[in-house]
């Protein structure tokens, strides 16, 4: 495959003038990277969801910056030319608006990051206004926000009813006042995003479980490939087993060491019998 050029923010924005959807795809790993960099991925996104799918925890309130940027920085080198975003982890930028820009700069200048997402509506816009100050590209996200799901009443649909989805309309429209370039809606019900989508007027939306009615679709990768064991999301679609296979190929692995049919010649190297005999002479 040739060498495709590099996503940019014009790029983008271009692909939402000519009505073409943006792909977007969470990443951790420098393997999963090159994959997504090979299908021509426009976005990827290190999401703090790490903390669940290769962490192993119940949350992503753990995860750390230095956790993130490992991670992040392996991504960078895998796809050198999707438009990468940081995930602002829990409380990493909550505090105030110099920890956000503090923060959101160690993405751009340690992972060579193209921008940065971070969670909340309107009380979050002042962040968002510092770190774009800043000449970083920001995106914010609505509804489902997993660091504060416990305030939200755990991971749920948000917005259903008018009141709610009235405030998720109105904390779309401060981000994007406040200099958010795209805001992702997650969990969101279609016709709020597609509301959202219309309103926006230079402002990318992205769709996560929202609907087919944004300028884009983020899915998380394990979920696309069965790797999740825990569950798999409603609005998620498995576009193949992965998770099944590698099973079924561990399971083949230890049964075969264990009945000593691995491994087999071709599996492993052997020695000219002179050196062999050479070797026996020295050792006696």
């Amino acid at each position: 495959m040739s060498e495709r050029k590099k996503v940019t923010l014009p790029a983008l924005f271009k692909k939402v003038a000519e009505g073409k959807p943006i792909t977007w795809l969470t990443c951790y790993d420098y393997p999963t990277a090159y994959f997504q960099e090979r299908a021509g991925i426009d976005m990827i996104l290190v999401g703090d969801s790490l903390g669940m799918t290769m962490l192993g925890y119940d949350s992503t309130l753990p995860v750390t910056m230095s956790d993130m940027i490992r991670h992040t920085q392996a991504v960078r080198r895998g796809s050198p030319n999707a438009f990468l975003v940081g995930d602002m982890p829990y409380m990493s930028y909550q505090p105030s608006s110099e920890t956000a820009v503090i923060n959101a700069g160690r993405f751009m200048a340690e992972a060579a990051c193209d921008g940065i997402k971070l969670e909340g509506g309107a009380e979050m816009a002042d962040r968002i206004a510092a770190i774009v100050a800043a000449g970083i590209p920001a995106i914010g996200h609505l509804g489902l926000t997993p660091q504060s799901a416990s305030a939200l009443g755990g991971f749920r649909l948000q917005g259903k009813g008018a009141l709610q989805a009235k405030k998720i309309i109105d904390d779309a429209k401060a981000l994007e006042e406040a200099g958010a370039f795209a805001i992702l809606l997650e969990l969101v019900p279609d016709r709020v995003c597609q509301i959202i989508t219309e309103r926006a007027e230079h402002c990318i939306i992205m769709s996560l479980g929202s609907g087919p009615h944004a300028h884009g679709q983020l899915l998380i990768y394990h979920d696309l490939f069965g790797l999740y064991p825990k569950f798999t999301p409603r609005m998620a679609k498995v576009y193949g087993n992965a998770g099944e296979l590698i099973q079924n190929g561990l399971e083949q692995y230890v049964a075969e060491v264990q009945n000593k049919e691995f491994p087999q010649p071709k599996n492993y190297f052997g020695m000219k019998d002179e050196a062999y005999d050479e070797l026996i002479q020295m050792l006696d």
